[in-house]
């Protein structure tokens, strides 16, 4: 069970916003690089990041702050945001990148998510932000009718790494993690989830242990991190001793 920190990109700083309104940024660090080595000093083992506006460009805009958080720490790296073509996979993952997630052109080109899985194995990781139970795309800004499952489904053999699902109405507020909905995901694919969204407190680390909870790959958290309402090391002891 892998617990994600979080680093979200805006304008070169990191933030947390609150239920994916760009105008709720707060910065809880204006160096990312920093931030990524202090995560890997608090004993996490992966880093999960987010190029907010890249998120609504559609392309990659905060890559100087990437890399130099690449630079910054040993620790394997997840990037997600405005990753939409072959070549900004490809890009990424020369540069040092462990996983690159793909969400809006999972919805838009689902065989250039196929095609990246035939070509990077285990390297392809599918992001699916649902609001209301319906996928959203372009950055959260607009939303799809494809229901979760649905859209997780048709990677099923593709050879995805993993599926980050993230409920909106709980991210950045604090609200839990939705475990309900994230475990039947989990129980409706092979492919491995990573539950993200609300993450709040230490109860949620325990409720990680819980045996439904056991065939997700992990957690991604963000604000209970920077506000010092989960500490790393109470955390991280409550995971390892799960699976000791």
């Amino acid at each position: 069970m892998i617990f994600f920190p979080a680093i979200d990109l805006k304008d070169g700083q990191c933030v947390r916003l609150s239920l994916g309104d760009m105008d709720t940024a707060q910065v809880y660090n204006a160096d990312p690089a920093a931030q990524a080595k202090a995560f890997q000093d608090q004993g996490f083992e992966w880093l999960h990041v987010v190029d907010l506006n890249g998120a609504f460009a559609g392309e990659s805009v905060n890559g100087a702050a990437v890399e130099a958080i690449l630079k910054a720490t040993s620790n394997p790296v997840q990037l997600g945001g405005g990753i939409r073509t072959l070549a900004h996979v490809e890009s990424w993952l020369e540069k040092g990148l462990a996983r690159v997630i793909l969400g809006t052109v999972a919805v838009r080109d689902p065989g250039l998510v196929k095609q990246a899985c035939g070509a990077f194995p285990g390297r392809i990781a599918v992001g699916i932000d649902a609001k209301g139970g319906k996928v959203a795309v372009e950055g959260w800004a607009e939303a799809s009718e494809l229901g979760v499952i649905e859209l997780a489904s048709r990677f099923e053999g593709a050879g995805v790494a993993a599926i980050i699902y993230t409920d909106i109405d709980r991210d950045g507020v604090l609200a839990g993690i939705n475990w309900e909905s994230t475990i039947r995901l989990a129980d409706a694919v092979s492919i491995p989830v990573i539950a993200s969204g609300g993450l709040a407190s230490i109860a949620d680390i325990v409720r990680m242990t819980m045996p439904d909870a056991a065939r997700l790959e992990g957690a991604i958290s963000g604000r209970a991190l920077y506000d010092g309402r989960i500490d790393p090391t109470e955390a991280l002891a409550v995971l390892k001793g799960a699976t000791a």
